[in-house]
């Protein structure tokens, strides 16, 4: 099986498994660029063996910051001078676009009118998604599916009646209230889709716009061992897993010694994009992060022990607070005590100056961010090859739209008989 035309700039008729291959040994050879955590550890190995990337760094402005990590590809071609194999960075990430045009996607996104309760970015997704899978042929079960809204959309365009997956009832119930509503050939259902004794019924067309996880990894699964003659997905959340590390799915990269092994930490890298987060939100969480690490600054130095130390997500109504109510707050989290006469002022600015550096350092790592989903979403597609599917992999719509954007699209050749049933 190769990917479509353009799907590597390196070559067009790449094969998935070369395609992995390639980015495997990208991605070990730096591995050193990637895998330290800058918001854990205040100086990265990498800035003693790459001197003057980190003078790069250190010297550019908070609105070049900003630039680069909206346009990554701008800032591996600044860097490649330093780092020479960043400039191979296109040709393993380039995909091909499976919406020839953009009035494809406007002609299959549900019209406002009928939108009900369905967010406009998501919308918009769903039209895209819509468009990048037509033509449709087969009875659609739509997996994780909320309120229908992808599947209110396809629904649209298909002669086939179309079934949500949906583990919240009262999601079902909206869902089923729009469906009606608007007379679409629509019927979601109650299901946790990861329970044990769940059978999708053969010959059908599974889709799942950003399940995450262990959801679309079900899906996977499910879809080759129940025979369902089609997926189509786009892929979400990666480390939301009940796994500690990554486990591969295709038999080929677990066969292989050198294939990388992946944590959580690292699979959130992945998906740590911001580009659709209105400006208020960028700099709320720059706020926090600046909290938290004036706190990591402080317990440091109060406990003596230069490691960062893991604080739990906070609670909605600090965001609104201030520096001394978050550290009072982690402190108790943690066993700390704070000392009556503790500087809060002074250490909230050492969070300010490490959010500094870290966001800096943040934009090398980021650099890394799509091969590494890419390289999770190969091996996705070569597990459905070794299933006996002909893939089609790209991206379904522009990453303004979502960062999200990849679609793997999965027809079972005919006469292959389905996958023996996983325990798993």
């Amino acid at each position: 099986m190769t990917l479509p035309p353009a799907a590597s700039l390196h070559d067009p008729a790449e094969s998935v498994y070369s395609h992995w291959q390639r980015l495997n040994r990208w991605l070990l050879a730096h591995q050193d660029l990637w895998r330290p955590a800058p918001f854990m550890e205040p100086r990265p190995g990498w800035i003693g063996r790459y001197p003057g990337l980190a003078e790069e760094v250190a010297g550019l402005s908070d609105a070049d910051c900003a630039g680069f990590d909206d346009h990554p590809e701008r800032l591996a071609q600044r860097l490649c001078r330093f780092v020479p194999a960043l400039a191979e960075r296109p040709s393993l990430v380039t995909l091909p676009q499976l919406v020839s045009h953009p009035h494809a996607t406007t002609a299959c996104t549900l019209p406002e009118i009928r939108a009900t309760d369905m967010p406009g970015r998501k919308r918009l997704q769903a039209g895209a998604f819509t468009a990048a899978v037509l033509p449709l042929a087969r009875p659609l079960l739509d997996w994780c599916c909320g309120k229908g809204h992808l599947a209110r959309t396809l629904s649209a365009h298909c002669t086939e009646p179309v079934t949500g997956l949906e583990w919240d009832g009262a999601l079902v119930a909206d869902g089923n209230r729009l469906a009606g509503q608007f007379n679409d050939d629509v019927t979601l259902q109650r299901q946790d889709v990861m329970a044990p004794d769940l059978n999708l019924p053969a010959g059908i067309h599974g889709v799942a716009l950003h399940a995450c996880g262990d959801l679309h990894r079900r899906l996977i699964r499910r879809a080759c061992e129940d025979g369902a003659a089609r997926v189509s997905f786009s892929p979400c959340c990666y480390h939301l897993t009940a796994t500690a590390d990554y486990r591969t799915l295709s038999e080929r990269v677990t066969a292989r010694p050198d294939a990388l092994t992946l944590n959580r930490t690292e699979l959130r890298l992945a998906v740590q994009e911001t580009v659709t987060a209105p400006a208020r939100v960028r700099a709320e969480t720059a706020r926090v992060s600046g909290w938290r690490l004036g706190f990591d600054a402080w317990q440091r130095d109060r406990r003596g022990v230069d490691d960062y130390l893991p604080v739990p997500s906070h609670p909605a109504r600090l965001t609104s607070g201030d520096f001394e109510g978050f550290c009072r707050w982690a402190a108790e989290k943690k066993g700390l005590t704070l000392a009556a006469d503790t500087d809060f002022a002074y250490w909230q600015r050492m969070g300010e100056l490490r959010l500094a550096r870290v966001r800096r350092h943040e934009l090398v790592r980021h650099l890394f961010r799509r091969p590494l989903e890419l390289w999770l979403v190969l091996d996705y597609a070569l597990f459905l090859e070794e299933q006996g599917y002909d893939v089609t992999l790209g991206t379904f719509c522009d990453r303004e739209l979502t960062p999200r954007n990849l679609l793997v699209d999965a027809v079972r050749v005919c006469g292959t008989p389905p996958a023996p049933r996983s325990r798993l």
